[in-house]
């Protein structure tokens, strides 16, 4: 790289750590930005605010009540330790992330959102991936269960068969009349 790195790198395990599911999207939470970031969670906001047209719901949304216990309960961690939140934190979803290098002009979060960025991105490819792998598995599983219902058909018409061949003994039938050319009895 021609530009000076400004500090330690961030392990990738760390970032994706700091990754989670709400509301169905992959999404970074303020607090954990800033310490990447390394500023304090209300200058991040405090810049959010001062910006807050170039974050519209798909890109940030405040967690409510409900994620925010649920996210909590994750961590099982007591109510009076509340994490340090005193309002309930933002989440950034990957387009959110991206806008916040172009807010926080600083080397540190340029060079964290690159980091941040490729790794989305790897999420991405994994998904992707894992898809191909998922629909393979998927038409593997429909051929197994066609195959299943064939066996147990082919099973149950041998079972016809069988007791067809058994009934006949059992119900002590008269024999067949034998087929055939038929020789006439001589006369004496």
């Amino acid at each position: 790289m021609n530009k000076k790195s400004t500090g330690l790198i961030v392990p990738d395990e760390i970032i994706m750590n700091k990754i989670f599911l709400i509301r169905g999207q992959k999404v970074m939470l303020d607090r954990d930005l800033a310490e990447l970031y390394q500023v304090e969670t209300k200058r991040l906001k405090e810049q959010v605010k001062r910006n807050v047209n170039r974050f519209p719901d798909d890109f940030m949304f405040e967690m409510t009540k409900d994620e925010l216990e649920n996210w909590r309960s994750q961590f099982a961690t007591s109510k009076s330790d509340q994490m340090g939140l005193r309002y309930h934190p933002y989440c950034f979803t990957e387009h959110g992330v991206l806008m916040l290098s172009s807010v926080l002009n600083s080397e540190k979060a340029i060079e964290v959102n690159i980091k941040i960025m490729r790794i989305f991105t790897r999420f991405r490819k994994m998904l992707l991936e894992n898809t191909d792998i998922r629909l393979a598995i998927e038409k593997l599983e429909r051929k197994t269960e066609n195959n299943t219902k064939n066996i147990e058909v082919v099973f149950r018409y041998m079972d016809e068969l069988l007791e067809e061949k058994i009934s006949p003994i059992k119900k002590k039938e008269k024999p067949r009349k034998s087929i055939g050319y038929k020789v006439p009895k001589k006369i004496k």
